[in-house]
């Protein structure tokens, strides 16, 4: 977030680990922590309406195709934006209190429901749903690549409930789809977190999604639109690893022994017709 937002007149970081070593210096270990409350509050339910839906949208299209895998992926994804565009909003406002630029001698924010409540208080609705048409835009194909390729992977794996390598593989497939997730969409995420972020400091910039795009690119070019990547894929790959391979055994373990055959979430629910 600090990488997508900041200046890029007067730059506070020159890359990721530039960006890692000044928190850490400037506000100790504790400033790569800020906005945890609002994951911490909001992942449980996103994972569980995300997979929820996934696999019931499969289940209801009735046959196990790529396409399918796609489209299930991709209402999962339109229906969590609900909870994750307010979730990330409190994230980013969390992350840019009292840093560079966004200096203040007061925080405004107590913590992530208190950003919340009082973006509320002072912009309604509205406010807390800041940034909702980039999440969508965002959100929807890249969940679509992220259950496609997670399916791909642990079909071309081999990836069986017997198998003693089961977990390394389901592991490396689950960060494969994070990192082709976030590639697939990277360029709105940075448009999400500009204009989520804009305004604080009492400064705002955009208009809008196209406006935003528009500016952000008059001023600083295409390299604009990769801000952060890097940051993003390091950290894309454990977690996803961990988010699918987590929820995959879960559900496999939680299925009478008779219908353990293969491993994907979709197919754990119902079991996979081949290509």
């Amino acid at each position: 977030v600090r990488l997508q937002v900041q200046n890029v007149e007067k730059p506070l970081y020159r890359g990721t680990f530039h960006c890692f070593q000044s928190i850490i210096k400037q506000e100790s270990a504790f400033g790569l922590y800020k906005g945890i409350g609002s994951p911490m509050m909001g992942l449980t339910f996103i994972n569980a309406l995300v997979f929820g839906v996934q696999g019931n949208t499969l289940r209801a299209l009735g046959k196990d195709t790529p396409l399918n895998q796609f489209l299930a992926g991709s209402a999962a994804g339109a229906i969590q934006c609900i909870i994750c565009c307010p979730m990330e909003l409190a994230k980013t406002r969390m992350q840019l209190q009292g840093t560079g630029e966004y200096k203040l001698k007061t925080k405004n924010y107590k913590n992530s429901l208190d950003c919340l409540v009082k973006i509320y208080r002072k912009e309604g609705l509205r406010g807390i749903n800041r940034g909702m048409v980039s999440t969508f835009i965002r959100e929807t194909p890249s969940f679509g690549f992220y259950f496609l390729t997670y399916d791909c992977m642990t079909r071309y794996l081999g990836c069986e409930a017997e198998d003693s390598y089961v977990i390394p593989k389901l592991l490396f497939s689950g960060g494969m789809s994070g990192i082709v997730s976030w590639l697939s969409t990277y360029p709105m995420d940075v448009i999400k977190s500009r204009l989520q972020a804009d305004g604080v400091g009492g400064v705002t910039q955009y208009n809008g999604i196209l406006d935003c795009i528009r500016k952000s690119y008059h001023e600083e070019g295409w390299r604009v639109f990769t801000r952060g990547l890097t940051s993003t894929l390091l950290r894309a790959f454990p977690v996803n690893a961990a988010t699918f391979a987590t929820v995959t055994v879960f559900l496999m373990y939680m299925r009478p022994e008779d219908n353990l055959h293969e491993c994907e979430p979709g197919p754990v629910i119902q079991q996979p017709s081949s290509w």
